[in-house]
């Protein structure tokens, strides 16, 4: 019974496509953008090799918003991908 539910809500799958691509990109930078202001110690060490390339991020605070924005973007496509939107 409860297979057969289950088998009921399965959707079609997503495939990848640029519209994909650039909600991930989005995310990542507005993920990047919220690390910016939010993060308290954001320079913390290891340092990376070039760090004006990162906005003067530190190893952990690249780490946690690119975490963060592929988080982010996963739910944004994946809601979107439900309603029908992509």
């Amino acid at each position: 019974m409860l297979t057969s539910i289950l088998l009921a809500t399965v959707t079609a799958p997503l495939e990848w496509n640029p519209s994909v691509g650039m909600i991930m990109i989005i995310a990542n930078i507005l993920a990047i953008a919220i690390g910016k202001f939010t993060i308290e110690y954001p320079n913390s060490r290891p340092e990376l090799p070039a760090p004006q390339f990162f906005g003067g991020f530190g190893l952990p605070a690249v780490l946690a918003t690119a975490s963060f924005g592929h988080i982010l973007g996963a739910g944004i496509i994946l809601g979107l991908h439900y309603i029908g939107k992509i």
